[in-house]
């Protein structure tokens, strides 16, 4: 009765964190944030990327930026609605910097955000601003990218380092192959930054990409302007607000 080929299966913890259970933990990381975000009644979310390491007051004004925009998506979107569904529900990866200060901008507005932890060699822990209910732990990055992309209305990209890039264009590949039908607005938040970091024309003249590919996003360089280019792409708001 002691070995360990008598245990139950789904009290055996050597058993299910074992190389053949992959599968299923794959599954209940699925599993477990799906049930919370129906159980809140989340419809849609705008997802917010950019870099943990960008702090509070910063001459960059990416901080602020990423507050008064989490902010004004709450308050104008639908996070609020009075009934369920929820529409527009910021989601970030849950951890500082951009993260943080959009959490935070909903959290101002007195609105649920999403954090979307992952499991790092130094551990992450999440932002304070996040709900508590609503903020989830995830070990495989695929499974995370998942959940970001299954109910995302738009993405406003901060800048950021190589998991900012990594998830813009992972999302801008979805919609350029038709993965993801449905329309998605991708907005990059300082013009600057990003056109001084990436040529995305050199990739057309080089025949990587279509010229329609570039069409894919746009820039703003304020939060106002950021919300209203959601807007004109054609962000879906609930009509009751």
């Amino acid at each position: 009765m002691k070995s360990a080929a008598y245990r139950l299966p789904a009290m055996d913890i050597e058993f299910l964190l074992g190389d053949t259970t992959r599968g299923i933990r794959f599954q209940l990381e699925y599993q477990k944030a799906e049930e919370s975000l129906r159980t809140w009644g989340v419809e849609t979310t705008v997802v917010v990327f950019g870099s943990a390491r960008v702090k509070p007051g910063a001459a960059d004004g990416w901080y602020d930026g990423a507050r008064a925009f989490g902010r004004i998506c709450s308050e104008k979107g639908g996070a609020k609605h009075r009934a369920k569904p929820l529409y527009n529900v910021i989601a970030t990866g849950g951890g500082p910097g951009i993260m943080e200060a959009a959490n935070r901008g909903a959290h101002d507005a007195g609105a649920p955000s999403i954090g979307y932890n992952i499991t790092l060699p130094m551990e992450q822990e999440p932002n304070a601003y996040s709900t508590p209910d609503l903020t989830f732990r995830f070990h495989y990055f695929a499974m995370r990218k998942m959940h970001f992309a299954m109910r995302a209305a738009a993405l406003v990209v901060f800048p950021g380092g190589f998991g900012t890039m990594d998830e813009l264009f992972e999302l801008l590949t979805l919609r350029q192959t038709g993965k993801m039908t449905k329309p998605l607005p991708v907005i990059l938040y300082d013009s600057k930054f990003w056109k001084r970091t990436i040529n995305f024309q050199s990739f057309v003249d080089a025949g990587l990409v279509s010229a329609r590919d570039l069409d894919l996003f746009t820039f703003a360089d304020t939060p106002e302007q950021a919300w209203e280019e959601l807007l004109t792409a054609g962000l879906p708001i609930p009509k009751d607000l």
